[in-house]
């Protein structure tokens, strides 16, 4: 790969880090929100959950969009959404219209969570595709930190409460969105996509632009080819190692419709391809029935609850950032080495016992207990590393590689919207199941689901390190006709 694929990849990965920023900026905002917008406690959940409805109908129509407009104009128009819905959301005169803002803002949330796994994938060969899509879950983390971090800086000048304060929470994202919309100008569209619509030509001339050889021409005067194996470098065959999943991508348009419809009932239509998505969506439960994103969104009320006063939440919430940035940086390092399967079962085992040490200690010990909140604290921290290392990392990189490169955008769509869906819920209700039965039997349900989670992905998720796409798919047709 040459430099222009590590742009390329670099520039969509700043969708990745507006999906975190967005997300995790009204962990802090809420606080000075309630108290310049008059919001009352019943409707905190509706603000907060208000980017996830959005972001639902996002993932759904953006994979759609995706399939039949092309990555690249996709990824243009949600860039535009997400100049659009943040400044919306600075200049909200109410709570109403902040609500309405941040749903437009989560379409392109959702839009992004969905298209640019897929994106990053279909640009990558194999031997880089996990490296380069966990690049994103990295940028989303990472995104994460720098709200917590600019929350708790804004916060200390400002006041956790300060009038305004909010707001220039929220502008910062500015920055990422407008970047990515001028970005985009040097990011080719997806050679899979290209040829799943029978642009072969099209396809080989993104090619040249992120490969350093596609034809090979100084490749192939290497001494390991003979002089009667060496191909005519002017030859428009693929035959470079490098280049050597994108055959497959050829022969596989050869044998179907280019360019071919397909309505939506055609995704379930076949028993292997009701399996896919059966996986699919498998994975986007998984990545939420943790409760990562009640961390994520109520973080600083969770630490206040649990002892931490004032800005001392705020500061104390950046040691939860952190653990995120470590803990997918870490991912990057073992998903080159670790099984897929092997590290998300590691990880909802380990996800399992941090979550019952909080739930535990929550319940049993006393509140005036000075260690409470620093092993809720510990426990909490230890829980996101996890989750970003091993959950979260691999449900994104699995549905970014299962489904079928025809339907790729909107199968992922839908599993997008099914995550989106589950965040949204997840979002809404916390609020209400902290009031009505607490913290600490909510943190069990949570535990339940995870037990689940871990029996599901032992008896039917596949393994795909190391298999190209197209691999994948054809493994998927062939085991229900063994």
């Amino acid at each position: 790969m040459n430099r222009r694929f590590w742009a390329a990849a670099t520039i969509l990965t700043l969708g990745g880090l507006l999906f975190g920023y967005d997300t995790g900026v009204i962990n802090g905002a809420l606080p000075s929100m309630t108290a310049d917008l008059g919001l009352e406690a019943r409707f905190e959940g509706i603000v907060t959950s208000a980017l996830q409805l959005g972001a639902v109908f996002g993932a759904v129509f953006g994979g759609r969009i995706a399939d039949r407009v092309g990555r690249h104009r996709t990824v243009v128009i949600v860039a535009a959404i997400f100049v659009v819905g943040s400044l919306g959301s600075v200049l909200s005169p109410s709570w109403v219209v902040l609500m309405l803002c941040r749903v437009v803002l989560g379409f392109a949330v959702g839009a992004a969570s969905g298209i640019i796994p897929i994106y990053l994938a279909e640009l990558a060969p194999a031997h880089l595709r996990s490296r380069v899509v966990n690049q994103n879950e990295f940028m989303v983390v990472f995104g994460q930190f720098l709200a917590f971090s600019f929350n708790a800086l804004i916060a200390q000048i400002g006041g956790s409460e300060g009038s305004g304060t909010w707001r220039w929470m929220l502008a910062l994202c500015l920055v990422p969105a407008i970047a990515l919309w001028i970005g985009m100008t040097v990011v080719p569209e997806s050679p899979r996509w290209l040829a799943g619509r029978g642009r072969i030509d099209d396809m080989l001339e993104a090619l040249r632009t992120i490969r350093e050889h596609v034809y090979g021409a100084s490749h192939y005067e290497s001494s390991i080819y003979s002089a009667e194996q060496r191909p005519d470098p002017h030859s428009d065959e693929i035959t470079h190692p490098v280049s050597g999943d994108v055959e497959t991508v050829r022969s596989m348009v050869d044998s179907g419709d280019p360019g071919s419809t397909h309505r939506f009932r055609d995704l379930f239509a076949e028993r292997w391809m009701r399996r896919v998505m059966l996986i699919g969506f498998g994975m986007a439960v998984i990545n939420q029935i943790s409760g990562i994103n009640v961390i994520q969104y109520y973080g600083v009320t969770i630490l206040t609850d649990a002892g931490f006063e004032g800005n001392t939440a705020f500061t104390v919430n950046l040691m939860i950032g952190v653990a995120g940035v470590i803990g997918m940086l870490l991912s990057l390092y073992l998903n080159t080495k670790v099984r897929r399967r092997r590290m998300l079962m590691g990880g909802l085992t380990g996800t399992v016992l941090t979550l019952t040490l909080m739930g535990t200690v929550s319940m049993l010990v006393p509140d005036d207990v000075e260690a409470k909140k620093w092993v809720i604290l510990t426990a909490i921290v230890a829980f996101v590393g996890i989750m970003q290392c091993a959950v979260g990392a691999m449900t994104w990189l699995f549905m970014s590689e299962i489904f079928p490169t025809r339907v790729r955008g909107e199968a992922m769509g839908l599993a997008a919207g099914v995550q989106w869906s589950m965040n949204f819920c997840v979002a809404l209700f916390f609020p209400y199941l902290m009031d009505t039965i607490g913290f600490g039997p909510t943190v069990f349900i949570f535990v339940a689901l995870q037990v689940i989670a871990l029996v599901w992905v032992y008896r039917v998720v596949p393994e795909t390190k190391g298999k190209s796409l197209e691999t994948i798919e054809k493994e998927f047709r062939d085991a229900l006709e063994r």
